[in-house]
């Protein structure tokens, strides 16, 4: 299995690592600036490529790992020559592209796997699979929050052109519209809120959204880029009928579970045990998806969810640009 990183920045990089831990062979490296391609594929000892084009001769999956609106692009192209796909999350800047991009993947029986890392951390599954076996009872209330300082990703920094990256609700504030998703189930509608740094060089950006699940489930997510360097933070509380599951990444003990009174429970708190965390999640993720192409082993995420994870998030910036609460219509590719 021949793997092509495209994309030489700082995931560039981690993806890159995390490949040479499983059985398959780094091949090739993408990168239009020379400066960044040429240094990691010397670590990775292997060639580079400004052209995509060059480079699909000698790959059969491609890491996608550049900048979001170029996603739409690389994974068409790679998808239409056969080459299996990881792409980092966003799927793409727009809901047209990303459902492009599915049916794309799709028509040519090429594997999708969006980069939705937050699915292989242990502390999010393990919270999971509690609400799951009903720990917890009826769902009521989810709570997700991530603080972290602004992010540089590039010298012209890109990032901070919203057109192209969609900003905090497209990026920071997506890894948790999707877990509530992976949570509650379907989202109805969303409302949210958001405030932008007039300093271009801070983006001390933060936002509020409220998902209204088809379960019935509220959900509460809250994003923030305004802490420094390098600050960064994840909290959540679950609530249920029968208790409280919390997590707080600054705890050594990130999960615990708080139950009500009563004649099967005790009151109090009970520390969650966490699945062992050997390998980074970014390693986690990289090695099931080497599993999925070698064995078709099931993947945590699906091309779907992509979409959905898209679709709300779209959804949210609407609703913080008209102040209006956006319904959530189905999807095809979503239902599929």
């Amino acid at each position: 299995m021949r793997i092509g990183i495209a994309g030489a920045g700082v995931m560039g990089s981690i993806h890159g690592f995390a490949w040479q831990k499983t059985g398959a062979e780094i091949t090739a490296v993408l990168d239009k600036n020379k400066e960044l391609a040429a240094p990691l594929a010397d670590k990775l000892g292997v060639p580079f490529y400004t052209d995509l084009k060059d480079m699909i001769p000698h790959i059969d999956v491609i890491d996608v790992c550049v900048p979001t609106f170029l996603h739409h692009p690389i994974v068409m192209e790679s998808a239409r020559n056969g080459i299996h796909v990881i792409c980092e999350k966003p799927l793409a800047r727009t809901l047209e592209q990303g459902v492009e991009m599915v049916r794309e993947c799709r028509k040519n029986s090429v594997k999708l796997l969006p980069g939705h890392v937050l699915r292989f951390f242990p502390d999010y599954i393990d919270a999971r699979e509690a609400v799951q076996r009903g720990d917890l009872g009826k769902l009521g209330l989810i709570r997700l929050s991530r603080e972290s300082f602004a992010p540089r990703k590039s010298k012209d920094n890109w990032f901070l052109d919203y057109e192209k990256s969609g900003g905090i609700l497209l990026d920071l504030c997506l890894h948790d519209l999707d877990y509530a998703r992976w949570i509650a189930g379907e989202v109805t509608s969303v409302y949210a809120k958001t405030i932008k740094s007039d300093n271009p060089e801070l983006a001390c950006d933060h936002a509020l959204v409220i998902l209204e699940h088809k379960s019935g489930v509220l959900s509460h997510i809250q994003g923030s880029w305004s802490y420094p360097a390098p600050e960064f933070h994840t909290k959540f509380e679950i609530a249920g009928s029968r208790g409280l599951l919390t997590h707080n990444s600054d705890d050594s003990a990130p999960i615990s579970l708080h139950m009500h009174a009563g004649k099967k429970d005790t009151a109090g708190k009970v520390a969650v045990p966490l699945s062992p965390l050997e390998n980074s999640p970014y390693e986690i993720e990289i090695q099931a998806f080497y599993d999925h192409l070698e064995g078709d082993s099931p993947l945590p995420v699906k091309d779907s969810d992509a979409l959905a994870a898209l679709q709300i998030a779209l959804a949210a910036l609407e609703s913080s640009k008209t102040g209006r609460n956006i319904m959530i219509p189905e999807l095809e590719e979503v239902q599929s």
